[in-house]
């Protein structure tokens, strides 16, 4: 009588043999992941503006890009893809490949402010995009004609409160910190402020230096040499801190104006998923580029900005709470995008 051989051992040999493919396969494919992030970068990497070339963005993303290149051995290739208030070039990343060969130069606007301003934006900024570093800050002054008979912020506002919806300022567009600052003001004291909006600071500036509007709150780079030479007289600031440029003008909390607080910031991004080693790398980058004195000059002394170059850690808490205050003052103030 003969017993039937079993072919369990041969089936189980083949099971191995099958499982041992994945792992191989895989193996292969963190050998290849971990040359490709040891040679990385290895091609030129796309930094997108979502603004129109030219604008404070641009500058600051041309700027740093050829620094980062000399660091990096590649070149960055700054593209301008503006629309829809900053949110096409924005979602372009958001939807690029998570490799570091896609990056995002943007300011607050389309990360901080349109999520509360429109009904739905395209991404999520929190959730959809990896911050590499916030390298500038900047803010606003506010800002009267020469021949004004307004001589301190004290003076706007009882001039508000007495004549409700004729005082009137300009700023670079609905959602703008410029309009935002203004929207603040008014909620701070009460008053009711008619807000121009414009497609940009230069046409606002121009009718407050002609005195068509009362007053406005106007980058400060832009102000600087009106300031100097007497066309317009400043009396505030908008951020927690004096600006280096304007020393001699308090901040609006300063003067009694609590809370009040509107600065704008620039920073660099990548889609969410990139590896941790390429966001470290580009950040240290980034941070070298803005450190060299002269794009401090060109930035910070030149620009109005002021120099931050801080982790990414750093830079997402900033997202967070930034969109936690604009989300508050523009369901206060009621100010939609339409």
């Amino acid at each position: 009588m003969f017993k039937r051989k079993s072919s369990t051992p041969s089936f189980c040999a083949h099971q191995r043999g099958r499982a041992v493919v994945p792992l191989m396969l895989g193996a292969v494919a963190l050998m290849t992941s971990a040359a490709a992030l040891a040679d990385y970068p290895d091609r030129p990497i796309r930094v997108i503006v979502p603004y129109v070339a030219g604008g404070a963005a641009d500058i600051t993303a041309r700027v740093v890009a050829q620094k980062m290149a000399m660091d990096l051995g590649v070149a960055l290739v700054v593209e301008n893809k503006p629309g829809a208030n900053g949110m096409i070039g924005t979602d372009m990343v958001v939807k690029a490949a998570p490799d570091g060969y896609t990056l995002l130069l943007d300011a607050s606007g389309p990360l901080v402010v349109n999520p509360s301003l429109y009904k739905k934006t395209p991404y999520d900024p929190l959730k959809d995009l990896a911050p590499i570093s916030q390298l500038t800050s900047y803010q606003y002054v506010l800002v009267v004609p020469e021949k004004s008979p307004i001589h301190s912020v004290d003076d706007l506002v009882r001039d508000a409160k007495a004549h409700p919806g004729q005082v009137t300022y300009g700023s670079a567009g609905i959602g703008s910190g410029g309009h935002l600052a203004g929207e603040l003001l008014g909620v701070l004291t009460g008053t009711k402020l008619t807000h121009a909006p414009y497609k940009g600071n230069a046409q606002a500036l121009t009718d407050v230096l002609s005195g068509t509007l009362t007053f406005t709150f106007d980058t400060v780079v832009t102000s600087v040499p009106h300031i100097r030479s007497g066309r317009l007289r400043g009396y505030a600031v908008s951020g927690p801190k004096r600006a280096g440029v304007l020393p001699d003008l308090p901040t609006m909390e300063e003067l009694g104006y609590k809370d009040f607080n509107v600065t704008q910031f620039q920073g660099l991004l990548a889609p969410a998923g990139t590896d941790a080693r390429i966001i470290a790398r580009l950040h240290d980058a980034a941070v070298k580029a803005v450190k060299q004195p002269d794009v401090v000059r060109k930035l910070e002394t030149e620009g109005g900005n002021d120099i931050v170059a801080g982790t990414p850690e750093a830079f997402a808490q900033t997202m967070r709470e930034d969109l936690e205050r604009f989300r508050k003052l523009i369901q206060q103030a009621g100010v939609t995008a339409e």
